[in-house]
């Protein structure tokens, strides 16, 4: 690694949008020292996703919580972006959470509220499968409902990011329309790269912009085409090319732990990962590209080009500036 490249890389807030631990109470989170050796400063864990019953996720994230707080010499549970800059400038990876489909609120905004206060910053409403607010990418291509519209407005309310990560087509671009706040696709790659249901289309690319959002590249072969870093970079090209620099960045949706099954008892794997989609029954063996390679993705984007302002914003700043236009300010 370059010394121009390695300097960029430390001095850069590095922002991962999505990573996730398993999903059990009393699990051990130390393997998030990884994203520490690798010079990641902010990584939003999954906390819950819709084949999750509500009593489960706030059990997780009541384990969570009480993890970091007890390693806080290490890590911080970030809930507003003064607090991730602070962890930043005192070598500590900030954390915060986010959820992966609307079931888990069980129709109740109050739910939703004691999940923002809880921690979760971020939210998709639907993961693959169609639910009571829209499509999912892998089950019939149907529109917002009306219940997914003031969902919207209520996660727009309480400063939680609107992710279309997991969406199905109509169903994003409706989001994306109804929006106040710029909207992110989390861990989700361009389809004209690689050709898979979980990927986006150009369209949806460029709605997401056109909010003031982000598309951040997942790091799963099947969705990448390849778990190494010259692909991850030509993925982040592709994405730079159609929409510019400012759109695109990282949410690796590392799985770490994969050994550990979390399912929920009696869980159709099948049916949220179908066999259509390539998953091999099994989604924690899928291969992924692992943070110790964003180094050299830092030195690879300086090697295709990029500047540096251009580099530091991949890296983590255009996150950063959708969490200034949506997080909750201190106090809130």
């Amino acid at each position: 690694m370059t010394l121009d490249a390695d300097r960029l890389h430390r001095d850069s807030l590095v922002w991962d949008a999505h990573s996730c631990m398993p999903l059990k109470p009393g699990i051990d989170l130390s393997a998030l020292s990884r994203h520490r050796a690798a010079g990641v400063d902010f990584v939003s864990i999954n906390v819950g996703m819709d084949m999750n019953p509500w009593p489960d996720v706030v059990r997780v994230l009541a384990h969570y919580r009480a993890w970091i707080a007890d390693h806080g010499d290490e890590y911080v549970l970030a809930g507003s972006v003064a607090e991730v800059l602070q962890a930043k400038e005192t070598g500590k990876l900030a954390i915060a959470f986010d959820l992966e489909g609307a079931i888990p609120i069980d129709g109740d905004f109050a739910l939703l509220r004691l999940y923002r206060d809880l921690g979760v910053r971020q939210m998709h409403f639907i993961y693959n499968r169609n639910n009571a607010v829209g499509g999912g990418c892998h089950d019939e291509d149907i529109p917002l409902t009306a219940f997914g519209r003031s969902l919207v407005e209520e996660v727009n309310r309480l400063g939680i990011v609107v992710d279309c990560s997991h969406t199905g087509y109509r169903t994003s671009l409706d989001i994306m329309a109804h929006s106040t706040k710029p909207v992110v696709f989390s861990h989700a790659n361009p389809r004209a790269f690689r050709d898979h249901q979980r990927n986006i289309t150009d369209e949806q690319i460029r709605a997401c912009a056109d909010t003031g959002g982000v598309v951040g590249i997942n790091g799963i072969g099947l969705f990448l085409g390849g778990t190494d870093t010259e692909t991850v970079a030509a993925c982040i090209d592709y994405v730079v090319q159609l929409v510019g620099p400012q759109h695109a960045g990282i949410g690796l949706d590392f799985m770490f732990n994969p050994e550990v099954d979390d399912s929920p008892p009696g869980l159709d794997k099948s049916y949220w990962w179908p066999e259509s989609g390539g998953y091999g029954g099994n989604i924690g063996a899928l291969k992924t590209v692992e943070p110790e390679q964003l180094p050299r993705l830092t030195e690879r984007l300086l090697g295709l080009g990029y500047g540096e302002e251009d580099v530091r914003n991949i890296l983590g700043g255009n996150f950063l500036r959708v969490a200034m236009a949506t997080w909750p300010r201190e106090g809130q």
